[in-house]
């Protein structure tokens, strides 16, 4: 399973990112997201679930259901080793399956957090369809970064969610499914919110992992 890494490999922390349904590991959202989380003193690792990673051999399958990609998002985990305070993650459906293998690895002390970049709540457009069952239980320190006007969870949507009290959520004024505003109705550009992720990104880690 190839894993792109980015940052020092001394870092305070590192954070292992999936990418989402359609884009793969090195897309230009995962590449601005891993540029300003390196930016604040991250390690970032990335990896791509098997469908994605056989794209790049012209061979288009879908995704599967998130359910199904627990075994690899565990074995990307293995395979990446980390010594140091772990935060696991990702982007949309990346980051949904890490919150199903998130309790486990937190109780087990390989992981010290999630960190989820635009949480699909809901398919677009079907709100009635929650993925957020385990979402109450949830037991591992959880940042969730989402935007205001995301078509997956909107912020009026996910104030009457039943959340853990382990799930804190950053909102970005206007932000979409990729964070990205409307800066003429915000006055905010995507690097400002990218920009807020991390440095939101880095005091949460620094606060939730035990030294």
């Amino acid at each position: 399973m190839p894993i792109l890494r980015d940052g020092p490999e001394d870092a305070f922390a590192t954070i292992l990112l999936a990418h989402g349904a359609g884009a793969p590991m090195d897309s230009a959202a995962m590449n601005g997201i891993t540029g300003v989380l390196v930016g604040v003193g991250f390690c970032v690792a990335r990896f791509e679930f098997l469908y994605m990673a056989s794209r790049r051999q012209g061979v288009r399958k879908p995704p599967p259901k998130a359910e199904l990609l627990q075994d690899e998002y565990r074995k990307a985990v293995d395979e990446l080793g980390a010594t140091g305070p772990l935060i696991i993650g990702g982007k949309s459906m990346g980051g949904r399956v890490a919150s199903m293998i998130a309790d486990a690895h937190f109780a087990d002390g390989r992981i010290a957090g999630l960190l989820c970049l635009g949480y699909p709540f809901h398919p677009p457009a079907k709100p009635q369809q929650l993925r957020t069952a385990h979402l109450a239980e949830l037991k591992t320190p959880t940042l969730i970064c989402q935007g205001t006007r995301d078509p997956f969870g909107t912020q009026g949507e996910v104030s009457s969610y039943d959340l853990s009290d382990q799930i804190e959520i950053l909102w970005l004024n206007d932000g979409d499914h990729d964070l990205k505003p409307r800066k003429k109705v915000s006055g905010f550009s995507t690097a400002d919110h990218l920009n807020s992720v991390a440095r939101t990104a880095e005091t949460w880690s620094r606060r939730i992992i035990v030294t």
